[in-house]
């Protein structure tokens, strides 16, 4: 297919510099927070209530546990986005503790029993893709009901908190600092005065912090800590280099001297990575480290006649010529080339020259190839006696199949407070030694994800353990015989989500590292499962779950996958699953796709699926095959290890088959109008190299589209909002009043077409107006990242993905239903649906049974604050109920049990003698069926709706 390429060179509506993107500061950042708190304060919409759907089985990657040693039922758990959350039965159930707080985002915690103090370090200390930043570290001294921000803010990320156990006041904080920027907070602070006043007592560079910092349990004075160099850009990680090493406190972190180097055992130089640390006593330290140093070449010979990618990167010509069509043969199914690449054919393409023996080995190296399978030394164990003296490998081989590539994500080892040879390690598996590190045995078992990261031994018993995943909580009473899985916290870190349109509708969420699940709209949280083993939420894919798509003709027919642009067409009717990734042509480079691949059904033909790579790709038949319908549109892509140059988002307008936009993560938006016949670059003017986050085609205009941006990746948390009304020929920045935070997603409403939603790294907003201001949600959502935003337009319901506090959704039948106009009005009481009438209400089938009862909501708008009352009248204006409560500005509602006061009843009986009114075992009386009145009344102005009992 020929493509045409133009650029237009737009005039924008603002002002916009086009130097690479600058971090956002601290004294900025906490200038947002304030914002934020009085955004969220003046909100119109902050009493619209959200509830949360789950699911919960699944949970999300933990960080931390904090356990009581004298009560090891009471702990607490620190998720990476998803706040902390407390139990005192053993992990029976857990109660979340920053529902209020600032951020959900934690990188380790601290915790005074003593005194019920608790410290946390707010910023992930794990540097994936999705380790969000944090404001700095926070401190409660209620047991969590409230906290305080106690400075660090230009912290981002922190490794590790110590408290002194005999002067609380006194704390040490492993600081890690920014991960996409440099800095200068980084490093070791201490405070003498709980946490009034800092200083700094070690600094390595800009691009070093601290990971790892672990004290004597004798001893506090005696400190180890870990320093790690590391640099995350959007296309490429470093994870290790000289900054990385390992230094001694014995005055209890207020000076330090370094351990490890040239010519005392423990390795040195550019392959030094994470080091995690396990102090035993003064002089006995295990040292955890991820050793990014090359494997040399494997010596061994291989099977004969067995071929591997890496054979062809140096084969010539006539060696490959050579090989027998059958060895070959095995080498191309076995590695599921497509079927039209078979040895006689492939052959011919490399003695025509135009395919090289190397082509076949590029064909192959994909971003997820390349992430297991970089051949780096990986997890080493080294162990000093001598307190850090001389240091000496554990063991002998290689550890392998514990980091991969990736050991970045780990890091963490422990030892057995009573036994010097007993010790943990944890990566992908979790794995135990009681020889020193010498051998290792798994403790992995069906019901324990892999990825962990955090550990907690009880000093009093050496078999009781709780380990922190990414999935959750697992408790064992046999050290690792068995284990226990608690998982009732709604902590999904949803990337990607969909609504069906069932009645009633299923939600459908991709998440980190737990695959995609589909659920009830409806579901609450219960355990009845556990008695029906079955849970109303099943999994449908596996790995880290991304994005989905439903055919609208045959809800069962769902494409999803998993990283990287491993996408699936699944027939949940017959569970067949057929994978649809688009392949490219053997001898061209491969397709880049992104982390999370965007794919999109076409509305105008369910059968037509469009795939994002670098270039745009399309299918006519639902997958089975494909044609790119663009060029490369991205600028590139960058030499580095992680996939960049890549489409992050896919829209096609309603109103026009192949009325087309893309985004990409380097910064640009392309326009076609004719189906990817050609394409235009309708982006110059925006600020530049900023990740698409979202390009949405408007349902409600054709010529408009709106554009975010993202500077998450560049630890630039400003919002990019723009609308345009001319298919992008100008633009008009629509930030207006929005705090710091880096945008995910936008969304049009499907009937107003003057409200735009917006989720961010830290909430949810709306707009009345287009994007000429915003307003806050808040009402029982927490300060969470919102990644994906869904409104299911039958049901009117607002439905969030985020990433750590799983899934919320609203009704926003009554935002819909306002109007510029409306919003100045003083009083609006918005429409309610028909209700059914029950006999059963107030009843229960057992005297132990809470009965069941009857609620609505009665919602209103009021432009002014004041005393509110809600009257219920019968059709002769008789008032049956009364109910009083003071509101604020905005939008507002009474919740109604349905019932009538004694005085209602009677009146009613009066009204209509042939009215039978019964008292409920619950004492109360219940609006029989019929038509009534539905009054509010507030500062003089009242409005009223009919409502009807079916």
């Amino acid at each position: 297919m020929k493509f045409l390429f133009s650029t237009i060179f737009l005039l924008f509506l603002v002002s916009i510099s086009f130097s690479q993107p600058g971090a956002t500061t601290a004294a900025e950042l906490k200038a947002s927070l304030e914002q934020k708190e009085k955004l969220t304060k003046n909100s119109i919409v902050k009493n619209i209530t959200f509830t949360n759907i789950g699911p919960s089985v699944m949970s999300g990657r933990v960080v931390n546990i904090d356990a009581n040693p004298d009560n090891p039922a009471e702990f607490y758990v620190a998720y990476a986005s998803g706040g902390l959350w407390y139990t005192n039965n053993n992990g029976t159930s857990f109660t979340p503790l920053m529902d209020t707080a600032p951020t959900q985002n934690l990188g380790d915690i601290a915790v005074d029993w003593k005194n019920g103090i608790l410290w946390a370090g707010t910023g992930e200390n794990n540097s994936s893709r999705s380790s969000y930043a944090g404001i700095g570290i926070l401190k409660s001294t209620d047991k969590g009901k409230t906290w305080q921000n106690m400075g660090l803010e230009d912290a981002h990320h922190f490794g590790r908190i110590l408290i002194n156990p005999n002067k609380p006041d006194e704390v040490v904080v492993a600081v890690v600092g920014h991960l996409y920027s440099t800095n200068e907070m980084r490093g070791i602070y201490k405070t003498s005065d709980g946490g009034k006043s800092w200083s700094k007592t070690l600094y390595v560079n800009a691009e070093s912090g601290i990971i790892d910092l672990e004290a004597d349990p004798n001893d506090f004075n005696l400190q180890y800590a870990s320093s790690w160099q590391r640099d995350r850009k959007a296309w490429h990680f470093e994870g290790s280099g000289e900054g990385s090493a390992i230094y001694k406190s014995t005055d209890a972190g207020a000076t330090w001297a370094k351990i490890s180097g040239e010519g005392n055992g423990f390795p040195t130089g550019k392959g030094v990575g994470r080091i995690g640390l396990a102090v035993y006593d003064a002089n006995t330290v295990y040292a955890l480290l991820d050793n990014q140093d090359l494997r040399p070449a494997d010596k061994k010979s291989k099977a004969e006649g067995i071929l591997t990618k890496d054979d062809f990167k140096t084969m010539t010509v006539a060696q490959f010529m050579a090989i027998e069509n059958s060895t070959l043969n095995r080498f191309l199914r076995e590695n599921n080339f497509q079927e039209k690449y078979r040895a006689e054919n492939v052959k011919q393409m490399v003695s025509g020259g135009t395919v090289k023996p190397v082509d076949l080995a590029k064909y192959l190296e994909d971003a997820n190839t390349m992430l297991f399978d970089t051949p780096v030394i990986g997890a080493e164990i080294y162990k000093t006696i001598d307190g850090g003296k001389t240091w000496k490998k554990t063991h002998d081989d290689y550890l392998d199949d514990i980091y991969y590539s990736y050991g970045y994500y780990f890091g963490e080892i422990r030892v057995q407070q009573n036994n010097p040879e007993a010790i943990y390690i944890f990566g992908v598996p979790i794995l135990k030694s009681k020889d020193g590190g010498k051998t290792f045995a798994s403790m992995d078992a069906d019901n324990v994800h892999v990825d962990h990261h955090a550990l907690w031994l009880n000093p009093k018993n050496p078999k009781h353990l709780i380990n922190g995943n990414d999935g959750g909580v697992n408790i064992t009473f046999d050290d690792g015989e068995n284990w226990l899985k608690c998982n009732s916290t709604p902590v999904m870190q949803v990337y990607a989500l969909q609504v069906d349109n069932q009645k009633p509708y299923n939600v459908y969420a991709g998440a980190q590292d737990n695959g995609v699940w589909v659920g009830p709209n409806d579901y609450k949280p219960s355990v009845e499962w556990q008695s029906t083993g079955d849970y109303p939420y099943k999994i449908i894919m596996g790995g880290d779950g991304m994005q989905i798509e439903v055919d609208t003709r045959n809800p069962k027919i769902v494409y999803t996958g998993f990283q990287f642009g491993n996408y699936f067409r699944i027939d949940r009717a017959t569970d067949k699953t057929t994978y649809i990734q688009p392949k490219h042509v053997l001898g061209e480079s491969p397709y880049r796709f992104n982390w999370q691949t965007p794919i999109l059904l076409s509305k105008h033909n369910q059968d037509i699926l469009y795939y994002g790579g670098n270039k745009l790709m399309r299918s006519l038949n639902q997958g089975e095959d494909y044609e790119a319908i663009s060029p490369d549109l991205t600028k590139g892509g960058k030499m580095g290890n992680v996939a960049y140059g890549t489409i992050t988002s896919i829209s096609e307008s309603p109103f026009q088959f192949g009325l087309l936009y893309t985004g990409s993560d380097d910064g640009l938006v392309y326009i076609s109008k004719n189906s990817g016949g050609n394409w235009e670059n309708i982006s110059n003017t925006f600020p530049q190299d900023l990740w698409v986050s979202r390009v949405i085609a408007s349902q409600h205009e054709k010529e408009r589209v709106y554009v975010t941006l993202n500077g998450y990746r560049w630890d630039d948390f400003a919002p990019y909002v723009y609308k345009s009304d001319d298919f992008g020929k100008t633009w008009k920045n629509i930030r207006a009043n929005l705090p710091l935070s880096a945008v995910n997603v936008i969304r049009e409403d499907p009937a107003n077409e003057d409200i735009l939603y917006i989720g961010t790294d830290d909430s949810a907003y709306v707009s009345f107006n287009r994007g000429e201001s915003w307003e806050r949600f808040s009402a029982n959502l927490p300060n969470v990242a919102v990644h994906d935003i869904r409104i299911q337009a039958e049901a009117k319901d607002l439905v969030l993905g985020t990433h750590g506090r799983s899934i919320y959704k609203t009704n926003i039948g009554m935002l819909q239903e306002m109007t510029p106009q409306k919003l100045k009005e003083a009083l609006v009481i918005f429409e309610m649906e028909k209700v059914r009438h029950s006999s059963r209400w107030g009843t229960s089938w057992s005297k132990w049974r809470v009965p069941s009862e009857p609620e609505i909501s009665v919602g209103f708008y009021t432009s002014k604050p004041g005393a509110a009352t809600l009257s219920i009248k019968s059709n002769k204006g008789i008032v049956l109920f009364t109910k009083k409560q003071d509101v604020e500005k905005g939008f507002n509602s009474f919740t109604y049990d349905l019932s009538l006061s004694e005085s209602g009843k009677t009146a009613l009986i009066k009204e209509d003698k042939t009215v039978v009114i019964e008292k409920k075992k619950n004492t109360k009386y219940y609006l029989p069926k019929g038509n009534y009145t539905v009054e509010v009344s507030i500062n003089g102005n009242t409005e009223k709706k009919e409502i009807a009992l079916e």
